[in-house]
C-alpha cells in the first residue's frame, strides 16, 4: 500500500517497505514537510513504536524491517504525556526559556504566550496544572529548534481550555507534527490520518476513522537470528 502526501515541497519522513516486527505489515509513506499527520487506531497497534522510531530511539527498543528516513535538517522531539521532568522541578517556565535558550525575558513571555502560558510564567514548574506542564513541554522542544514534532496522545487528561491551546499554538507551528490521538476534536483539523488497524494493515484515510477494534493478531516477536542480540 503506497501512502503519499497531498502536498509538494521537501519530504520530512519517508518509509518504505517498513515494519515494526510483529505488530504491523510492511507500507510505505511519504510525509511532506509542514504536514500535520494524525495517527489513529487500536490499543497495541503499534502507533507509539511507530513515533518511537521516528524519534530515534535504539533500533533494540523498536525491532523493525524496511527503511525509514527523516528528510535533510529534520530534527524530531518527541513528547509522551507520562515523561517526568524532575530537571524543570523549582523554576518558573521564564526562567526556564531564559536560560536555556539565551533569550530576553520579553521574549521567554511572548513565546508563552503563543501557548497561553504567560499568566503561569513566574510559577514553579511542579505548580502547573498537567495540560500547562504539556504545553510547556511542547513549546520547550518547538524552542530547542525541532522541526518535527512527535506527540503522543497529547490532550490525554487535558481539559478543553488546555486542549484548545495547545491546538492554537500548534497552528502557528511552522513545521511537521504527527500525532497519535484518540481525541476527536483535537484531531479534526489535521491533514491526513495514518491508520493502524487491528489486523495489521496500515493505510491512509481521508477522513478519521475510530471504529478499529482490538488487536487480535498474534504479537508475539520472532525468535533472535543467530548471533543476534534478544529483544529487551
Amino acid at each position: 500500500m503506497r501512502l503519499r502526501g497531498g502536498r509538494t515541497g521537501k519530504r520530512a519522513i519517508m518509509c518504505e517497505g517498513l515494519e515494526l516486527t510483529g505488530l504491523m505489515k510492511p507500507f510505505d509513506l511519504e510525509v511532506w514537510y509542514g504536514e500535520r499527520v494524525a495517527v489513529l487506531g487500536s490499543n497495541g497497534s503499534g502507533k507509539s513504536r511507530f513515533l518511537c522510531l521516528l524519534a530515534g530511539l535504539p533500533s533494540p527498543d523498536v525491532p523493525h524491517r524496511g527503511l525509514v528516513r527523516l528528510g535533510a535538517r529534520v530534527t524530531p522531539g518527541h513528547f509522551v504525556q507520562t515523561h517526568a521532568r524532575p530537571d524543570l522541578n523549582g523554576r518558573t517556565p521564564a526562567e526556564i526559556i531564559v536560560t536555556e535558550h539565551a533569550c530576553t525575558l520579553n521574549d521567554a513571555m511572548r513565546a508563552l504566550a503563543r501557548y497561553e502560558l504567560a499568566p503561569a510564567g513566574r510559577q514553579r514548574f511542579e505548580t502547573l496544572s498537567g495540560g500547562q506542564q504539556a504545553r510547556l513541554q511542547i513549546l520547550l522542544l518547538e524552542l530547542s529548534g525541532c522541526t518535527l514534532l512527535l506527540l503522543d496522545e497529547p490532550t490525554d487528561n487535558l481539559d478543553l481550555a488546555s486542549a484548545q491551546a495547545l491546538q492554537d499554538a500548534l497552528e502557528e507551528y511552522a513545521g511537521t507534527v504527527l500525532a497519535v490521538s484518540h481525541d476527536r476534536w483535537f484531531a479534526a483539523d489535521f491533514d491526513r490520518y495514518l491508520i493502524f488497524r487491528a489486523d495489521g494493515h496500515v493505510q491512509e484515510n481521508p477522513i478519521p476513522i475510530w471504529h478499529e477494534g482490538r488487536v487480535s493478531r498474534d504479537r508475539r516477536r520472532p525468535a533472535p537470528q543467530r548471533g543476534a542480540l534478544p529483544p529487551r
